[in-house]
């Protein structure tokens, strides 16, 4: 399981990695500052989780994995962007990615840690969210959790939701339930983009007494 999950954790990290790079050069950052966002975007969900479980100190400073991940994701976005012709879809593609990734093994170790079901599902998707909305403020752009139209926690939070499940259901292994749960995560980010999904604002809800005007 310790495996499983830290496969997980360095696959989240580097996908977070490279959409925090890409966001650099999409800025025209320099190479020290598409290295910090790569590293920020990478690896602050994960930071927040264990800060938060009292796991200190956490994984992406207690070892080389993480830094390396990072760093290497990182410049090879950084070489190799003339190649990408769109930075805003590998921007969204690995960002989702990274944030299915995230909200399960956010999950699964708040579990391992004795965490209430729902308590460990909330830590998952604030696993999840964390890197992408640091990488957004240090580009100085609204967080994509904050936007209209943007079902980013909350799909955090179905991915995660599907963990708890399995667990809830003592299945033998957590591994089928923490990849459909970042299936799942990825799939409905993807698709609430593409059909402009969003959850309701004050402004869309109608009282009879407003219809009569």
């Amino acid at each position: 399981m310790g495996l499983v999950w830290l496969t997980l954790d360095l696959a989240g990290t580097a996908v977070f990695a490279i959409s925090g790079a890409a966001a650099g050069v999409k800025h025209r950052l320099d190479v020290f500052g598409v290295a910090v966002l790569a590293f920020v975007a990478g690896n602050a969900g994960g930071m927040i989780r264990d800060v938060l479980l009292g796991a200190t100190p956490p994984a992406a400073l207690s070892g080389w994995h993480h830094v390396t991940v990072s760093l290497v994701a990182a410049l090879l976005t950084f070489v190799w962007h003339p190649r990408i012709e769109r930075l805003r879809t590998p921007i969204l593609l690995f960002d989702a990615a990274g944030l299915g990734l995230f909200a399960v093994s956010g999950t699964q170790k708040a579990l391992a840690y004795g965490l209430d079901p729902l308590v460990a599902a909330i830590l998952g998707m604030l696993s999840g969210i964390g890197g992408g909305v640091l990488r957004d403020l240090l580009v100085n752009e609204i967080p994509t959790v904050l936007r209209r139209g943007e079902l980013y926690a909350v799909a955090a939070f179905a991915g995660a939701a599907v963990v708890v499940a399995g667990h809830w259901l003592q299945l033998p292994s957590s591994v089928p339930t923490m990849i459909g749960g970042a299936v799942l995560c990825f799939g409905l980010r993807l698709v609430s983009i593409r059909r402009g999904w969003s959850l309701p604002t004050a402004e869309d809800i109608e009282w009879p007494s407003q219809k009569q005007r």
